[in-house]
């Protein structure tokens, strides 16, 4: 639990005397007339950076990067990479860059405990603090700082500044306390995000306005900074009591009128200490500074001093950007050769320029291609044309499905006269997810060979967490483009067209355009994957997985659709069983699927304790109604009844309509950028998300069964893989002694636990000891174990205490992790996959007797351990799909779930498919416990039985 240490504070001055504390505030002293044109920035954009929270910011979303000479370089990149992205993509009139300098500033002779929380700075950034100041001055760019005042109170006092002088004020930073600065001519830019943030945003973020920023946070404190604010006052309550009485003097006025003998109390007490946090937070306007205008006008970049740093830092990249713009040619070439005239942009409108195409395309290296057609599932998808690019701005569009009225070419003569550049594997093939082209081409007949470079899976590695890895996302980002959406040609909902019926001259524009900017992102990602170390994880495994994915998804899985009509029938009459005991008990019919009717018959009819909110009211999800379970029958009828509607919708009643016409198959789509860890995830349908070991999970399953009436499915399940990986990493004699000799971990860990003979250990002390195994894993605290086992958290707590006085080594392993991620803002799997988490503490600030973890934390440790078999279980597909080529067995690989894969084959091969795919499995990588595969076989998914080999 979090203490409130605010009570305890010694603070440094008499806190009822108000005038003292102005006295403690330094008094601007007269600055020097202004020597410009008081109107000089009417309708200018004046940019203004926080350097240091960006600072902070890319230091800890890049990883760590070193020079030429082994110097930390990562937030120098970061940070100039930002500044040529505002100087290209935003162009603004005037640019500078505040700073805070070291010191005490007034804030800290208010209140001697102001950030006094925070960190050490870590010893890679003082350097490259100095080399950001070096290059901003080959930049040409200012740099505004006072002592005394933080780089704040200078965006403070600048933003007034230019306000007054007519210009519009954009200050890049994500510090909450330059939400006060807004109003109709300053908003705040999230460079991380390309976003601005607005007096629109901040009101549906906060619920109050830009002038009552300085109230609200004074009554609501600030952690990072270490303002007090008034102890138990939260944002909801702070903007409920602020939208009532309007300032916080209002607040503090109106104490009797506050509803809460409680919040009285915090109110009255926290009087001083509101007051206090008001002088903290509130940004000072009148910092005396000289305003030279003519020097912060954006020049040309200083290009020889830049180059120069460019060399020391080792920015390649990075150094042409910036001679660019010394030349004052930012944004030209590369860039916006897309945006240009002289694209070379033109459909092929005959067989004989077809052939011309073709001759050019077979002396080339490596093209960029992509795919028009009918439909976003590549199976159902019926092929409209082909694009392809061989140099910058230049591509061509093979039309083969057109409106009438326009000129197309035969798919077959198309296709045998592009089987030749397409099926070469020494002209490597780039592309932005090729997975879905190349299935395309697969059904076409052609076999795509030579897939190189796919610029979505680059960025996945590079940016794991971003929102979006589209092309359309990638040209904004790298070449400041936007692209034609595809919207524009087809339009969206009931009026929506297919692409061959979209005009032809509109459709060779967009995917000329989608094969260009490939290859121009090609050198861009590609540079970026090798200066971050990820170059051989997507050569050796990303791109290699492709091809088995498209394997996977071109196969398909047969449904039977007797066997899912039967369980919609079952299942609709156990739904309309489970209506009328709700009704009965609830007393009344209502909407079961409306939260708030819901929430109106558990909360205000049944009396039900309201267990926690949302903006709408009190919850009604899956956890609340667990807990109200144990206190009325009622929530485990609303429970069963979701759980049942959940999977009839989502599975049983909509799987035959995901049977691919073409095929009578399904065909999963699997996604291989979505999971930050490195899993592989599915959807139409989502494989994962079917339960598993309940009842029901088995019965959907059971609908899953080889394409073949006379086949098998054979299904191959990693044995506990993520907490062999523990092992394996944990180094814990324990852990590994019980891996290396094949026993029962759970029924282990609960005789060490327990302190029991193993042969003693009864199935509920196993039960539990796995909810400890799986849960460290997880990093779950004592409470989760708490109310996953239904039992005491001083019960969970003394389980978690003794896992690891038995396992020690799990303990330092989490450690070591979390240490690790602090200092380099990412955690790296088996194979080098990175994450960049926010939000992990210091040591100093974590107490690892407790056991608390953060949401970061737990992700941190759980990304190394799951991110791990996941590298693991993609090594094992690409042995197991060349093992399988290599071979004349008839089996193939269907489906991929987590740990387990799916295969068919036809009985007699069952035993040489598991004799193939055993080693491949078990060898995919080395680690100091064994891995292990159990494979079992069966008609369906569900009824399957261990494989015995003779």
């Amino acid at each position: 639990m979090m203490k409130n240490r605010t009570r305890q504070t010694s603070l440094s001055f008499d806190t009822s005397d108000t005038q003292e504390i102005s006295e403690k505030i330094p008094q601007p002293q007269a600055a020097p007339p202004d020597q410009g044109d008081p109107n000089d920035l009417q309708g200018k954009e004046v940019w203004i950076v926080d350097s240091h929270s960006l600072i902070f910011q890319v230091f800890h979303a890049i990883p760590p990067m070193t020079g030429p000479a082994g110097q930390p370089v990562a937030a120098i990149y970061g940070f100039a990479r930002d500044l040529v992205f505002l100087l290209e993509k935003k162009k603004p009139d005037y640019l500078i860059c505040a700073f805070d300098l070291s010191g005490p500033t007034f804030r800290n002779e208010l209140y001697d405990q102001y950030k006094a929380n925070r960190d050490e700075m870590p010893v890679e950034l003082p350097s490259q603090i100095a080399g950001i100041r070096r290059l901003l001055e080959a930049m040409t760019i200012p740099v505004l700082e006072y002592e005394g005042f933080e780089a704040d109170d200078v965006l403070a006092a600048a933003a007034k500044v230019v306000q007054e002088k007519g210009g519009r004020c954009t200050l890049v930073t994500t510090d909450k306390d330059c939400r006060q600065l807004i109003t109709d001519n300053v908003r705040l830019f999230n460079v991380r995000k390309d976003a601005f943030y607005t007096a629109e945003s901040l009101l549906e973020d906060w619920g109050v306005r830009p002038d009552q920023v300085v109230d609200f946070q004074a009554m609501v404190g600030d952690s990072v900074d270490n303002v007090p604010g008034i102890p138990l006052i939260g944002p909801k309550i702070a903007k409920d009591l602020l939208n009532q009485f309007g300032t916080l003097e209002g607040v503090l006025d109106n104490v009797d009128k506050i509803s809460g003998k409680k919040r009285k109390e915090n109110i009255t007490n926290g009087r001083e200490l509101a007051m206090i946090s008001k002088q903290l937070v509130r940004l000072r306007d009148d910092v005396p500074l000289s305003w030279e205008w003519e020097k912060y006008v954006v020049t040309p970049v200083n290009g020889q001093a830049c180059e120069e740093l460019c060399d020391e830092f080792g920015f390649r990249t990075l150094s042409k950007q910036l001679q660019a713009l010394s030349t004052g040619t930012a944004g030209e070439g590369e860039t916006s050769a897309l945006q240009a005239t002289k694209l070379d942009y033109q459909a092929v409108e005959t067989i004989d320029g077809l052939k011309e195409l073709v001759e050019i395309l077979g002396q080339q290296k490596r093209i960029s291609i992509d795919t028009e057609t009918t439909h976003t599932s590549p199976r159902w998808a019926d092929l409209v044309g082909i694009s392809v690019c061989w140099q910058a701005g230049t591509a061509r569009y093979i039309p083969i499905q057109t409106p009438a009225e326009d000129p197309s070419l035969p798919l077959e003569e198309v296709i045998e006269l592009l089987r030749p550049v397409l099926e070469d594997a020494n002209i490597k093939k780039l592309g932005q997810n090729l997975k879905y082209d190349e299935i395309v081409f697969r059904g076409v007949g052609i076999e795509l060979a030579g897939v190189d470079f796919d610029t979505m899976i680059a960025h996945y590695l590079l940016e794991a967490g971003a929102r979006s890895h589209g092309l359309d996302e990638l040209a904004r980002r790298y070449l400041q483009h936007e692209t034609v959406k595809i919207s524009e040609l087809i339009g969206t909902g009931k009026k929506q067209i297919l692409m061959s019926e979209v005009p032809l001259e509109k459709v060779s524009y967009y995917a000329c355009e989608d094969a260009d900017i490939p290859l121009r992102l090609y050198d861009i990602l590609g540079e970026r994957l090798e200066e971050e170390g990820l170059t051989d994880l997507f050569d050796d495994v990303e791109i290699p997985l492709v091809d088995v994915l498209v394997e996977m998804e071109y196969n398909g899985i047969r449904v039977d659709t007797e066997r899912l009509k039967n369980l919609s029938q079952a299942y609709g009459e156990r739904l309309d069983t489970l209506e009328k005991e709700i009704y009965e008990i609830a007393e009344q019919p209502f909407n079961i699927a409306s939260p708030k009717q819901l929430a109106e018959i558990l909360f205000e009819k049944r009396k039900l304790p309201v267990i926690k909110k949302t903006k709408t009211g009190a919850s009604t999800d899956a956890e609340v109604l667990e807990q109200l379970a144990k206190q009325d029958p009622l929530p485990r009828k609303i429970i069963d009844f979701r759980q049942y509607a959940k999977l009839k919708n989502t599975y049983i009643d909509a799987l035959p309509n995901m049977i691919c016409p073409k095929t009578n198959l399904v065909h999963t789509s699997f996604n291989q950028v979505v999971a930050a860890t490195g899993r592989l995830s599915s959807n139409e349908p989502n494989l994962q998300n079917i339960p598993i070991r309940t009842q029901e999970g088995k019965e959907i399953r059971s609908a899953f069964k080889a394409s073949r009436e006379d086949w098998v499915l054979v299904c191959a399940d990693y044995s506990q893989i993520e907490l062999r990986v523990l092992a394996h990493y944990s180094k814990d004699a324990a852990l590994r002694e019980a891996y290396q000799n094949n026993h029962d971990i759970h029924a282990k860990v609960a005789s060490e636990v327990y302190g029991i003979p193993l042969d003693e250990v009864t199935s509920n002390e196993r039960r539990s000891a796995k909810a400890i195994n799986f849960g460290i894993v997880y990093g779950q605290s004592a409470f989760g174990l708490a109310k996953s086992l239904d039992i005491e958290k001083d019960e969970a707590f003394g389980f978690i205490d003794a896992y690891f006085r038995k396992y020690p080594g799990v303990d330092d392993f989490m450690e070591n992790t979390l240490q690790q991620c602090y200092k380099d803002g990412y955690v790296k799997t088996i194979l080098g996959r990175r994450r960049k988490i926010d939000g992990v503490r210091s040591p100093q600030k974590r107490d690892r007797l407790a056991r608390q973890l953060l949401m970061p934390e737990r992700t941190a440790v759980n990304t190394v351990i799951q991110g791990s078999a996941a590298d693991i279980i993609k090594l094992a597909m690409i042995r197991v799909h060349k093992a399988l080529a290599a071979s004349d067995l008839r089996s193939k690989l269907l489906l991929q779930i987590h740990d387990e894969l799916v295969f068919e084959a036809p009985p007699e091969e069952v035993p040489s498919l598991v004799r193939l795919m055993l080693p491949e499995m078990t060898q995919a990588i080395q680690l100091d416990v064994p891995l292990v595969v159990d494979v079992e076989s069966g008609q369906n998914w569900a009824e399957c039985e261990p494989v015995e080999l003779g």
